[in-house]
């Protein structure tokens, strides 16, 4: 039988000081919350801006992964702080994929880091060091910890009423994990926050005017997300949205 198509942007690391090509990589954890949802995680490997318009139409949603790696600031008129770890190949790859997955209806979740790809992708910009800002929370998880503590319930989010956010909560206030350093500043066009960290912080936005499934978070669903009913209904809406694609796509074959 087939299944629902999730295109996993992967990142690339030189993982080997005597392997100038480097890696394309992504973490399992991603992967595996597609796969348990019934659906099929690919990847493109070298995949560039310009193969967007003939990737997009063989998939059903687009997942934006987490990832070490910083948005480079210039792509929001910003400089680069020396401590960034980049990412320049993904970077071009998801500002145009961003826009084009929204333009054709394609079902969008963004986490942590695409979250912030899809605000820097429709002219939004970030903070680069959140915990630097005067009155902000320092949002990042204790790196030598365990990875149990590190995506524990950190801080709880405010929900808007009426949105999705309180839908999949239950309610208008959830707790999420928190694994971050930096974060929306300005929002990109077309974006509507709903979900907001106890500092402020935007955390949460849907696309206004998408004709399919648009949000992002900036906290990591995919952790655990089968436990935890907030994150697995977030989840469960971008599946079924992708299968809503695949139906429609599948029928016109």
């Amino acid at each position: 039988m087939r299944k629902p198509l999730v295109w996993l942007p992967a990142c690339h690391r030189h993982l080997e000081l005597s392997d100038p090509g480097g890696y394309t990589v992504l973490a399992d954890r991603y992967a595996e919350a597609v796969a348990e949802l019934g659906l099929q995680p690919v990847l493109f490997p070298l995949a560039a801006a310009g193969d967007v318009d003939a990737l997009l139409p063989l998939v059903d949603g687009v997942l934006l992964t987490g990832s070490p790696s910083n948005v480079e600031a210039t792509h929001y008129g910003a400089a680069a702080l020396p401590t960034d770890l980049l990412d320049p190949r993904r970077d071009a790859l998801t500002m145009r994929l961003v826009r084009a997955a929204l333009a054709a209806g394609v079902p969008l979740f963004g986490v942590c880091r695409g979250l912030q790809e899809m605000n820097v992708a429709l002219g939004g910009s970030l903070y680069q060091r959140v915990h630097a800002q005067p009155g902000m929370l320092d949002h990042r998880e204790p790196e030598d910890e365990p990875l149990d503590v590190q995506f524990a319930l950190r801080h709880e989010v405010r929900l808007t009423p009426g949105s999705a956010f309180a839908e999949w909560a239950g309610g208008t206030r959830a707790m999420v994990n928190s694994l971050h350093g930096q974060g929306i500043e300005r929002l990109g066009t077309g974006l509507v926050a709903e979900a907001f960290a106890p500092d402020g912080l935007v955390e949460g936005v849907r696309h206004e005017d998408s004709r399919a499934f648009a949000v992002g978070v900036q906290w990591h669903p995919e952790w655990r997300h089968a436990i935890t009913p907030f994150y697995a209904r977030s989840f469960e809406a971008f599946a079924r949205a992708c299968r809503e694609r695949f139906g429609q796509r599948t029928a016109s074959s």
